[in-house]
């Protein structure tokens, strides 16, 4: 079986990761698997970049072009949208044409245009699409954030000037999604039980196949370390507690960082505790919290983000949407207990006072009661191998390739029957 997986990137962004780990995954278990991207950074020989035309930069500014007019030439909100009014048609390269199934990513931001994907899906080759947010399912957003018009169809949307109207883009490029699915037939897997939900409930997917299989993770590499070792190497006081806080962008006032301020103003009575914070950016955030904090930056080098787990007593992700995020997967593997709101895919991955705690929704109060609880528990080596235990059975590279791979043959059998 031969299988390209298609992604706008090879690195950036959650999807990126999630894609790259899948195709090890798939190829450890026989799979011959591909993938093909705009952005490609890495040097390995299994991912392929799109050929070099200066339409695929102009694909990508048009669409931002296009959606800043629609914005009344405002940046807000401009890369919360996306149209797919542009793409790259990649139907004519070898790498499509040898492949026996088409497995669809995160594609925005110029990568694939629905006009290509409608093509994609008339080639006759079966296409699993893994939604990694929303996207798929709605008009423009990535993140609903309690919106549920998609249930029917898009309009007024919270995103466009005025709050939209009853008939605005939202419902433009709805409709045009409908045409593109139209008499069609994706295998859509949502990377939880919480998005494979949402996504059923889509007035855009009525009639397509949806499951949900989380993203797998190589637990050679992300794995629990001497943690007093591991701070030693990263150059941090050995006599402290460390409160973890990750994000790509740690501004991203989608990641809650304002609720992790407000937390940590109430903890100002624990000793020697001190903040971590990693990702972009965050030499913006460490000096609006009340707790000592240490601004790591953008991190890449995957041993020393390891590293960095190891080091903490307790990962902290206020998320105000997430899916099935990374970085809890990746703390929880190190053996360090999480803690997150009651949201989207989280609480499938936090087991409530068992490897972390779940903490009532946008109540920077209760976050910071679980923070306390970790940090003050008395079962610490127990929370830590109750992590390990339920990453190693939900989320490892041997049970979800076996999975994928159900899906696919699926996908196969049911094009080869509408055939």
């Amino acid at each position: 079986m031969r299988v390209l997986i298609v992604n706008t990137s090879d690195r950036s962004g959650g999807a990126a990761v999630a894609a790259n780990r899948l195709m090890m995954a798939l190829n450890n278990h026989g799979v011959k698997v591909k993938m093909l991207v705009r952005d490609k950074i890495s040097d390995s020989l299994t991912i392929v970049a799109l050929p070099k035309s200066p339409l695929l930069h102009w694909n990508f500014l048009w669409e931002r072009f296009v959606i800043y007019c629609r914005l009344h030439f405002s940046r807000k909100h401009l890369f919360e949208i996306d149209l797919a009014n542009t793409g790259s048609d990649i139907t004519c390269l070898p790498e499509f044409q040898e492949a026996d199934v088409i497995h669809l990513h995160w594609i925005n931001q110029g990568m694939l245009s629905l006009g290509t994907i409608r093509k994609i899906l008339r080639s006759g080759k079966p296409v699993v699409w893994t939604m990694h947010d929303i996207w798929p399912a709605t008009g423009l957003c990535h993140v609903t954030l309690g919106c549920r018009y998609f249930t029917s169809v898009c309009h007024q949307c919270r995103l466009l000037p005025g709050g939209g109207s009853d008939n605005d883009l939202s419902t433009s490029v709805w409709r045009k999604k409908e045409r593109m699915l139209d008499g069609e037939s994706i295998f859509f897997v949502a990377c939880s039980r919480w998005l494979a939900g949402e996504a059923k409930a889509s007035g855009l997917l009525k009639g397509q196949k949806i499951t949900s299989i989380p993203n797998p993770i190589d637990t050679h590499v992300y794995k629990p370390g001497d943690r007093m070792e591991a701070r030693r190497r990263l150059g941090l006081k050995e006599d402290r507690q460390y409160i973890l806080f990750a994000s790509q962008r740690a501004t991203n006032e989608n990641k809650g960082m304002d609720y992790l301020i407000e937390a940590c103003r109430q903890l100002h009575d624990l000793p020697q505790v001190t903040v971590l914070i990693l990702g972009g950016h965050a030499e913006e955030v460490a000096p609006q919290l009340s707790l000592d904090a240490v601004p790591l930056g953008y991190v890449n080098d995957e041993r020393r983000i390891v590293e960095i787990y190891q080091a903490a007593d307790v990962f902290v992700l206020p998320s105000l949407s997430e899916n099935l995020p990374n970085t809890i997967m990746e703390a929880m593997a190190c053996g360090l207990p999480c803690v997150g709101f009651r949201v989207g895919g989280i609480p499938e991955e936090i087991d409530h006072k068992r490897n972390g705690y779940v903490a009532e929704y946008r109540n920077a109060c209760d976050l910071a009661n679980g923070i306390r609880w970790v940090l003050t528990s008395a079962k610490s080596d127990e929370l830590s191998r109750d992590c390990v235990r339920k990453v190693t059975q939900n989320y490892s590279q041997q049970s979800v390739a076996l999975r994928y791979i159900d899906v696919y043959e699926q996908a196969m059998a049911l094009k080869h029957y509408r055939l």
